[in-house]
């Protein structure tokens, strides 16, 4: 037998092991590594791997590292082979960090992580590198690197609430993957409110029996709902065994993962009412709620019995979940119950408690001090301040950062999940017309990114009890897995790295061009996310002579595709990548299309030629600065309900603005007078508020911004020949805050700005 060519075939592939490899790609991981050094050469894969371990507390770990890398598209370089390339893990003492690990690709691969935790992060890592790395005939080449990791925050959550939507055991697994991916490591799993209750108490029977069951509405608008009337069958709903949560506990542990469960109260309670009527001040039947009202949703706060029912409600879950935290909730109890209740009012006054709000203190901080005695602390959300704190509890913010603030600067532990930054269930394109419906407020992944968890205004000392945020996840209009996945991604990817990367490592820029990969990672695994619009144009663009089309694509790793003649855009379609130009009313649609064929919403514009608006003949010399307004002290839920009121005051203002008086947490006004164009031209205005609003100008509704919202914009166009021209703006607030903005912008170039006094007249 020739051994030569044996010897020089095994030669060649040591050299090819550990070869310089000038074309290897960077590679992009997420969340961004404290340190990451690559060496220019290259790790060759072509005999499977072996996975090994010194220490019997990483066993899963181990399981877990194999299991992922077959599910992985260069699974057949990765498959166990005692010949194949090591892969080390172990646990090392000397890492300072507990979630820490160091990885280093070498002629082998090691990983070494202070905990378990830390281990299966560097797991994650190790995998997008793996994902990432190109296959060629002779094998999977790696690049040599080391990387030295550690996360920001100890607390890195997401949030899912399954009472409003039921899902399933399958599905919340594969949530805890998803929460594993990105190196976060807590799962604040929502099991209880109005709409059903989704835990088994063997106590308590009833609360899956009846608890979980709802009429099944699910036709109807989530607010418009009617309650459940006799002879109804309730049908719509589901709840876990706790044979189930026994298994989804362990399953996130070896993730890494840890799960905090919620059980809601004193509000939210509609579900355990409806199973156990005596819960409620007035031992109410009423039915669980298929929507957004509850006919009753708050538990006494007076019954001795209450709590003793929630105690031991709060003792089956302490032996299902092992999690520090228990969640208690504490938000949003409306206490007209409590105020005309006997019970209550005699607790209040027994206890010297100063009112219902005090009640709520005093029932928390018996929960507080049962779970304490067992152990364990409490976290519920920032209302749970509201009459005093309870002395151990930990405080969910997310009415702002306010709750945050105050409870940290009490010496309270808060984790941070502002509705303005942290709310998955608000739309997160601006084109909402184009997205499944959600909460109609607006939460952007720049936005998120952006996000810093540590409050202004926080002294170093203070800033210490931030333990982290956490993305939520109300599903009032999540109906489905898919929906649900679309919502939270890429959103989460990107608080992932605010949890967890250094401040000064977050770039943006940056950040987006290492989304691509993972996005790949994440079709792999076949979760559904959110793919962004086209920017720069809205649905109708005015021009006179001829329009420029200039479109922005908030991902430039992938292809912005167009098409000027009504069709829908495909990949056949043109590529934009320079502005347009467009001399007739034409119909434009676009679509951003990542590299497997998947686009995101078609986003449509008119590109409408028209003559400029004539201006009004008004005696110049008469008019006044200023805008008149009339106020309304009313609540609407449109603009278009002013329309038969009479105002409560009028007056004038300088400029578009709200005036100096207001202070009611509902009301509307309109402002209206003359807006002057300095020149014949097609004016942009933008139009910010919360709640809605609507501008015209002369006789054209230029933007409709009407309804329930947050502070958003939405932009409208009009030409307007030089002149003065009829505008009215109107606007009402339903309540949580309020905002009014108009700016402009004369011609196609310029930045909009706010509207000149001088421009403004009566």
């Amino acid at each position: 037998m020739n051994k030569y060519p044996i010897l020089l075939a095994l030669v060649m592939l040591l050299f090819a092991a550990c070869q310089p490899a000038s074309n290897l790609k960077e590679v992009q991981i997420i969340p961004k590594p404290v340190s990451l050094n690559q060496t220019g050469k290259s790790l060759l894969i072509n005999q499977g791997v072996r996975v090994t371990s010194p220490d019997a507390e990483l066993v899963s770990s181990v399981s877990y590292l194999q299991a992922q890398m077959l599910a992985l598209p260069q699974a057949k370089w990765l498959s166990d082979n005692p010949a194949g390339v090591q892969i080390f893990i172990a646990l090392d003492a000397g890492i300072e960090q507990s979630e820490g690990y160091k990885l280093v690709l070498g002629e082998q691969i090691l990983l070494k992580g202070k905990t378990a935790n830390g281990i299966i992060h560097g797991i994650q890592t190790l995998l997008q590198i793996l994902q990432q790395a190109e296959e060629s005939e002779q094998g999977l080449v790696v690049p040599q690197l080391s990387i030295t990791d550690y996360p920001r925050f100890a607390y890195r959550g997401m949030h899912l609430d399954v009472s409003r939507h039921f899902f399933d055991a399958e599905f919340v697994k594969k949530y805890i993957d998803l929460i594993a991916m990105h190196k976060m490591n807590t799962f604040h799993w929502h099991l209880t409110d109005d709409q059903g209750w989704r835990i088994e108490i063997k106590k308590y029977p009833k609360l899956t029996e009846v608890g979980a069951w709802r009429v099944d509405h699910e036709d109807l608008p989530w607010n418009g709902r009617p309650a459940q009337k006799p002879g109804e069958t309730a049908s719509y709903g589901g709840f876990y065994t706790q044979e189930q949560i026994k298994d989804i506990v362990a399953y996130a542990a070896e993730r890494g993962v840890n799960i905090i469960p919620e059980i809601d109260i004193p509000g939210h309670s509609a579900a355990a009412i409806a199973s156990y009527p005596e819960l409620s001040c007035r031992n109410a039947k009423i039915g669980v709620a298929s929507g957004g009202q509850a006919e009753i949703s708050i538990v006494c706060g007076g019954k001795d019995s209450v709590i003793e029912f929630y105690k031991n409600v709060l003792t089956e879950v302490m032996d299902l979940f092992p999690s520090k935290y228990i969640h208690i909730g504490g938000d949003e109890a409306w206490k007209e119950e409590w105020e005309k209740c006997p019970l209550c009012q005699k607790r209040i006054k027994q206890k010297k408690l100063k009112d219902e709000h005090g009640l709520q203190s005093y029932f928390i901080q018996q929960l507080d001090d049962f779970l304490v005695s067992h152990g364990r602390a409490m976290i519920g959300w920032d209302e749970i301040l509201e009459g005093g704190l309870a002395e151990n509890a930990t405080v969910m913010s997310w009415r702002g950062e306010s709750g945050g603030i105050k409870s940290a600067q009490m010496g309270h532990d808060v984790i941070m999940t502002p509705g303005d930054y942290c709310y998955f269930d608000y739309y997160q394109n601006p084109d909402k017309y184009l997205e499944p419906l959600a909460f109609n407020g607006l939460v952007t992944l720049s936005k998120v990114y952006n996000y810093e968890p540590v409050p202004a205004g926080l002294t170093a000392d203070e800033a210490r009890y931030v333990l982290g945020a956490q993305g939520n996840m109300w599903t009032e209009w999540m109906p489905s897995n898919e929906i649900a996945e679309y919502r939270a991604l890429p959103r989460m990817t990107a608080l992932s790295e605010v949890l967890w990367s250094p401040k000064e490592l977050r770039d943006e820029p940056d950040f987006i061009s290492r989304l691509e990969p993972f996005l790949d990672w994440l079709s792999e695994r076949a979760y559904n996310f959110h793919i962004p619009t086209p920017q720069g144009i809205f649905s109708q663009m005015i021009f006179m002579d001829e329009a420029k089309v200039e479109l922005v694509n908030p991902w430039p790793f992938a292809a912005l595709h167009y098409t000027l003649d009504g069709s829908e855009p495909t990949l056949d379609s043109p590529v934009y990548k320079q502005p347009l130009k467009v001399s007739e009313t034409t119909t434009l649609k676009a679509a951003i299309f990542i590299k497997t064929g998947r686009r995101g919403p078609v986003k449509t514009a008119l590109f409408e030629k028209a003559d400029p608006i004539d201006a009004t003949d008004v005696a110049v010399e008469k008019l006044q600065p200023g805008l008149n307004y009339a106020y309304y002290k009313k609540s609407l839920s449109s603009v278009g309900g002013m329309a038969e009121l009479k105002p409560d005051s009028t007056g004038v203002v300088n400029q578009i603005q709200l005036p100096g008086f207001v202070q009611e947490p509902k009301f509307a006004l309109t402002l209206s007078g003359y807006f002057y164009a300095p020149q014949t031209a097609v004016y942009t205005f933008a139009l910010t508020s919360d709640d809605g609003s609507q501008l015209s100008v002369g006789d054209r509704l230029v933007v409709d911004h009407d309804g329930y919202h947050g502070p958003t914009v939405k932009y409208g166009q009009v030409a307007l020949k030089q002149g003065y021209h009829p505008l009215k703006l109107a606007y009402f607030d339903a309540g949580g805050g309020y905002s009014l903005k108009l700016q402009f912008k004369q011609g196609d170039d310029g930045q909009l700005s706010e509207i000149s006094e001088d421009n403004l007249k009566h």
